[in-house]
């Protein structure tokens, strides 16, 4: 219990000492640069979003000539 109660004055005391020297000027500046980070994520999955259509397309049409390629062979094997 004595441990319990201890650490509760010691969490009001640094929330305290936190608001008393400047903790709203810190948790701004800690959300500008959370804002800065997000859009930097922002760009980067819109890279990776483009990179991977055009790999998928690219991999489909290499598919589709593989496939095309073996339906010409299996149809002069057969003749």
């Amino acid at each position: 219990m004595m441990k319990f109660l201890l650490g509760v004055i010691v969490g009001i005391l640094i929330v305290f000492l936190f608001l008393y020297f400047g903790g709203g000027t810190t948790v701004k500046k800690f959300g500008e640069g959370l804002i800065n980070t997000g859009k930097k994520m922002e760009v980067l999955e819109e890279t990776i979003h483009k990179e991977k259509e055009e790999l998928e397309k690219g991999v489909e049409k290499e598919v589709k000539k593989k496939v095309f390629k073996e339906e010409k062979e299996i149809q002069k094997k057969s003749q």
